[in-house]
């Protein structure tokens, strides 16, 4: 396929330079997923938080509240999210716990991402902030569907996340950095599960194209941030087993799914300076559920079950 590019880089405005064709895969190349073995007293539940898809675009802002907290537009390209209905780059501990939410059983967490847009279409943010003016032209594609789920421990049960704990998956700036950040980014098609890219997948016929996001989960059992805003919660080794000193809790997984044409040169905003590049994907989080409905969770995955 031909490298996507911008056509709308007028005065003013930003221009990206991907991305390219290096940038996709086609799935039956890629590599075969890996799984972590589960050992004996693993915490092996799951837990659904069902909170919509945003398919109206009604949430979307061009802020970091998790990153760049206090600093409105500060992101450069666009977010959009499901839960808390509330939030923005001013949000405190306070408001979100004042907002209404989109997910079920009262779980007022905030979960957001970078949109996917098709970029040889001129979208209608093509002269906002976060759109047109920082380079981000192009359509914004809707998931066709979203999956908030928490899962367990490979090794041991879990222990309750503290409320307002702030958490960061992947890298927006990691063209830049030399992939840094990014091991546990993976993309993948419906009707291809069993293997995992680090590029734009191109599916098979009748494959969705998928973005997996694993966040960390090993909380150093004092704060809900951090300087960086990821010292005090990390991943788990690859055993899934946590560092010492840190303590398992109930694992963020995400899934976004979307319906895309045949070789349609789609790819997540970035910043201009990171080319719309497969490794900057990247989510955060910020858990606002009431202690008790967390404690639901914990007991959820700890004792094996589905909920």
């Amino acid at each position: 396929m031909d490298s996507p590019t911008d056509a709308y880089g007028g005065t003013g405005h930003a221009v990206h330079s991907g991305p390219v064709t290096a940038d996709y895969q086609d799935i039956g190349a890629a590599p075969a997923r890996a799984e972590v073995a589960t050992q004996p007293g693993a915490a092996t539940g799951t837990w659904t938080s069902h909170c919509g898809r945003d398919e109206h675009g009604r949430h979307r802002n061009v802020d970091n509240v998790v990153l760049q907290p206090g600093k409105v537009g500060g992101a450069h390209h666009t977010h959009e999210y499901v839960g808390n209905t509330s939030t923005d780059a001013l949000s405190t501990d306070a408001s979100l716990a004042a907002a209404s939410t989109t997910c079920d059983r009262g779980d007022l967490s905030t979960y957001f991402w970078p949109v996917v847009r098709l970029v040889n279409e001129r979208g209608p943010d093509a002269d906002a902030v976060g759109g047109g003016r920082d380079g981000n032209h192009g359509q914004v594609v809707v998931p066709d569907s979203v999956l908030v789920r928490y899962e367990g421990n490979a090794v041991t049960n879990v222990v309750a996340m503290p409320r307002f704990l702030r958490s960061v998956t992947g890298n927006p700036t990691a063209a830049s950095d030399d992939g840094k950040g990014t091991e546990h980014l993976m993309w993948t098609c419906s009707n291809d599960r069993d293997r995992v890219s680090r590029h734009y997948p191109r599916c098979r016929e009748g494959g969705q194209v998928v973005r997996v996001l694993k966040f960390p989960s090993c909380w150093d059992g004092r704060r809900t941030d951090s300087k960086d805003h990821r010292a005090h919660l990390v991943f788990p080794d690859a055993g899934g087993a946590c560092p010492a000193d840190t303590f398992p809790v109930p694992r963020l997984h995400v899934e976004l799914s979307y319906a895309l044409a045949p070789n349609a040169p789609y790819a997540v905003d970035s910043f201009p300076s990171e080319g719309r590049s497969p490794i900057t994907d990247h989510a955060l989080f910020i858990g606002v559920m009431p202690d008790a409905l967390m404690a639901e969770v914990v007991d959820c995955v700890n004792q094996g079950r589905t909920c």
